[in-house]
């Protein structure tokens, strides 16, 4: 006897499956990554992550308005200074290139969310992400010393026109040090995103080109989550919640689809996935060599985040997709 159900009954045309289709990606679910360098007419190609460029401030604001144009509620802003030291100065300076570019951007498109790194790797002379013991060559990074240099960091950025502060040196208590900073100083509308469980991945290297943020020794292990952990990503964004943030990041995405579904089930906030460096030059790789289909196959991926359960994407192919989903 056959079953009084056939599935493939609903996929028998192209309107038909669109009509049962249980998980929607548009253009609204993106976030655009994008790398302020100094200087003027500046467009420099990532070597790692071909269509990826490291911009002057003037492009910054070109790329925004394309994105804006394309239907991309949000941009995510990386700094690379000129100069670089053991403060992160540029960081934290009213006059950083990211706090620049922040209030450039939202002067020419009021309307696109400017969301920010909050973080020092790309700022301090050594690449780690906060202060270091003198001599001290691990990479152990203070916690507490570092908390008020993201707080001075977080205000600074909103103070040029910041509408996220996103931060991502994985502290611990970095989400109510920034919450405190930016509420005494008269920011308490200003949402944290927090990068509450970012791993210590090997999908990072591509961006450590970009963002000119390698380590110069040691790495992050003492600070970013062991790769074989999931139950800790569950306490980490507890304690984030707890201390005041808004939306919750899993980073990397693509191998942490598990990580990003047990967030969203433990949680009543939305959730962001970062779709990193290395999963965008793994199939950007491919498609330059005819390997695979590069629409179909970062469409699907992307459908594939939102289906674990992610609410907001930040991924280097938001221009692509967003063309690609009109069509």
């Amino acid at each position: 006897m056959f079953p009084t159900h056939r599935p493939r009954r609903l996929r028998s045309n192209p309107q038909l499956r669109r009509m049962v289709q249980e998980t929607v990606l548009t253009a609204n679910d993106l976030i655009y990554p994008l790398f302020a360098v100094p200087g003027e007419g500046v467009a420099t190609e990532v070597k790692s992550m071909p269509g990826v460029y490291q911009l002057s401030i003037d492009k910054i604001v070109d790329e925004a308005k394309q994105v804006y144009d394309l239907g991309i509620p949000s941009i995510i802003l990386f700094g690379i200074p000129a100069d670089k030291d053991i403060d992160a100065t540029g960081a934290w300076h009213d006059c950083g290139i990211v706090q620049k570019a922040t209030a450039a951007v939202k002067d020419a498109v009021p309307d696109l969310v400017v969301m920010v790194d909050t973080c020092l790797c790309e700022y301090t002379s050594h690449g780690h992400c906060g202060y270091l013991e003198v001599g001290d060559l691990t990479g152990r990074v203070l916690n507490d010393p570092t908390l008020e240099l993201l707080k001075k960091t977080a205000v600074s950025q909103a103070r040029a026109g910041a509408d996220i502060i996103a931060p991502s040196g994985m502290m611990d208590g970095f989400v109510q040090a920034i919450r405190s900073g930016l509420d005494e100083a008269g920011f308490q509308d200003i949402p944290i995103m927090s990068y509450a469980a970012k791993y210590a991945s090997a999908y990072y290297g591509p961006f450590r080109d970009a963002a000119d943020s390698t380590p110069q020794f040691g790495d992050r292990r003492t600070y970013q989550m062991d790769p074989s952990n999931s139950r800790e990503a569950i306490k980490e964004i507890e304690l984030d919640i707890a201390e005041g943030a808004d939306m919750l990041m899993v980073k990397p995405a693509l191998s942490y689809m598990d990580i990003i579904w047990q967030v969203k089930q433990a949680c009543n906030l939305p959730v962001a996935a970062y779709n990193v460096s290395g999963e965008y030059a793994m199939v950007k790789a491919a498609a330059l060599n005819g390997w695979v289909d590069e629409e179909r196959i970062v469409l699907e991926t992307l459908t594939s985040f939102k289906r674990a359960g992610a609410d907001m994407i930040l991924t280097y192919h938001a221009k692509d997709a967003a063309r690609w989903l009109r069509s």
